[in-house]
């Protein structure tokens, strides 16, 4: 299904020295791209060894290129040892959470991403995202996180440590924590420095580090979502292209439904529409289109959702969903 495509002004920020011939790629996945089954013996490694194989296949010539990792199920598998060793060893703050995560998988990948692709550099950077104190998320936590309590333990949770927690029908309990919008990359200096000389740059894993900035630097207890992250990015790298990888070719109209159908390509003003009329999940595609559409008004560029196996036949617009502006 294509629905429609409309022309827009170019209104992204350059960085100096960009060019049009090296402007990065940024590309996006979840965190579960690498540990699909983390009770899978071996799963991560094997995961990270093929995602690097099909990413030399697709990585472009000319220009550098932005991965932006998510984390969901390596936080969670952190949060199920603090558990464990609550009544011993003092629990770690979200904000560092994510930083751990950032640093393993970093590793994982450049290691592995070095394996493969031998022309050029490749470095992983721990990244804090900046974000407002007052940001309504704050007030209203949404974004699950961590293992499913019981009643009881959930109650205690509380009371003792102040947690919002939801109830999951069948499964128990489980905390939420607010998900502020990602405003500015705190190190986007040097991710833009490395990324326009050509060379492979892991940065923003997990959506950031939040922090938030009055008088100093403070981490919170918060989760960024990592497609608006990757689409921050993207925008302020002036990129040439944003990618959002998933677990399905592309978006759907009536997904789930027996009137499913593929959208191949829709610009902003219909992406609006549809994400405004409750189309596009806000727990799945939501983020991603939105993403996307951020992107294509700040850059006047198009971005493409899609799956890893279905990339190199979207790169050539045979599949995936691409938004235009």
């Amino acid at each position: 299904m294509n629905v429609g495509r409309a022309s827009s002004s170019r209104c992204g920020l350059q960085i100096p020295g960009e060019t049009a011939v090296n402007r990065p790629v940024v590309l996006a996945f979840g965190g579960n791209a690498l540990l699909p089954d983390p009770e899978k013996p071996g799963s991560q490694e094997e995961q990270a060894e093929a995602f690097a194989v099909a990413l030399k296949l697709i990585l472009p010539k000319d220009g550098g290129l932005v991965l932006v990792h998510g984390n969901g199920p390596q936080v969670g598998m952190i949060l199920l040892r603090i558990e464990a060793t609550r009544d011993r060893i003092p629990p770690e703050t979200l904000d560092i959470l994510v930083s751990e995560t950032q640093g393993s998988i970093g590793y994982l990948l450049c290691r592995t991403l070095r394996n493969e692709i031998t022309d050029r550099e490749i470095a992983a950077v721990l990244t804090q995202v900046l974000v407002d104190a007052d940001d309504p998320a704050f007030s209203n936590p949404t974004k699950p996180v961590g293992p499913y309590y019981s009643s009881e333990k959930a109650e205690a949770f509380r009371d003792l440590a102040g947690w919002s927690l939801v109830e999951v029908p069948g499964r128990g309990w489980r905390r939420v924590v607010p998900s502020p919008r990602p405003l500015e990359i705190l190190e986007i200096s040097t991710i833009a420095h490395a990324a326009r000389h050509g060379h492979l740059v892991i940065a923003g894993g997990g959506g950031g580090i939040p922090v938030t900035e009055k008088d100093r630097l403070q981490g919170v207890e918060a989760v960024i979502d990592k497609d608006l992250t990757a689409s921050l990015l993207a925008v302020r790298l002036d990129a040439g292209k944003l990618i959002i990888l998933t677990d399905v070719p592309g978006a759907y109209a009536g997904y789930g439904t027996p009137k499913q159908e593929p959208i191949s390509s829709m610009d902003v003003a219909t992406a609006q529409r549809l994400l405004k009329a409750g189309e596009f999940p806000p727990g799945t595609m939501g983020p991603k289109v939105e993403a996307c559409v951020q992107y294509c008004s700040a850059t006047g560029r198009s971005a493409l959702i899609t799956s890893l196996e279905a990339l190199p036949s979207a790169l050539k617009r045979g599949s995936g969903t691409w938004i235009n502006p």
